[in-house]
């Protein structure tokens, strides 16, 4: 991830984030309701689970608005069946992107998806077009601002607790981790007080792409259409920004 600068300028983030926190909400929600019924309602039971409410808290999502989703989930009542769906394409100058989604109509997302890529000169691919480029890893932000902690401190306590590698960057530090050692790694540092602007594990590019202004222009248009869709839960990509 070296080079990215997609945690450049936080507080224009946070703005974005406070004016679409109702639709990130909803898109969480989803996820809570897809990892208690793979798993159970019980976090320390569900690593998934788990991994999903640090997710949640790193988006500010209230306490009381997550147990209240899980308990929906795990409601007698509750037939609600989503299943995930990940769609692989291209958008200008050849950008690779990976688009999660969770839906319980497939044939209605892959053609708001496709659509999406049409109307912004990208293309929907096949299945393994662009997912090689990518690696599966733990993301954990942090904001230098809100940090206790000192860089050499908050390094080694990542270090030693089973990252994988520790960036410092203009705004924020960096911690990345293999997926498996993601859940630990997270409890560490939660345990040791720390709040997150992002705790996922997500799909990071091996390389990036730049784009001339005309293509800029063209990328964030596809990126805000998929984003405007309910069953689009996360959006990976190689654009460097």
């Amino acid at each position: 991830m070296s080079g990215h600068s997609k945690w450049h300028n936080i507080q224009a983030k946070k703005g974005k984030a406070d004016a679409a926190r109702g639709k990130i909400f909803t898109k969480l929600g989803r996820e809570l309701l897809i990892a208690v019924k793979q798993g159970g309602a019980d976090p320390a039971g569900n690593s998934k689970l788990k991994d999903v409410i640090a997710k949640c808290k790193a988006a500010n999502m209230p306490n009381d608005t997550i147990n209240n989703a899980i308990k929906r989930a795990a409601g007698a009542g509750n037939n609600e069946n989503y299943e995930e769906i990940v769609y692989e394409g291209y958008g200008p100058n050849g950008v690779a992107i990976i688009v999660e989604a969770s839906t319980d109509n497939k044939n209605r997302t892959a053609a708001d998806v496709r659509h999406a890529f049409d109307k912004s000169g990208g293309n929907l691919g096949t299945t393994g077009c662009v997912s090689y480029m990518f690696n599966k890893k733990g993301v954990i932000v942090v904001e230098k601002e809100n940090c206790k902690m000192d860089e050499d401190e908050l390094m080694m306590l990542a270090l030693e607790a089973g990252a994988e590698d520790f960036q410092s960057l203009d705004e924020v530090y960096e911690i990345t981790t293999e997926p498996a050692d993601f859940s630990g790694v997270r409890e560490k540092l939660e345990e040791a007080g720390l709040e997150f602007l992002e705790a996922s594990v997500q799909m990071v590019p091996t390389t990036t792409v730049s784009l001339d202004e005309k293509g800029v222009e063209k990328m964030q248009r596809l990126l805000d259409r998929l984003d405007d869709l309910d069953d689009v839960s996360n959006v990976y990509h190689n654009w460097e920004e």
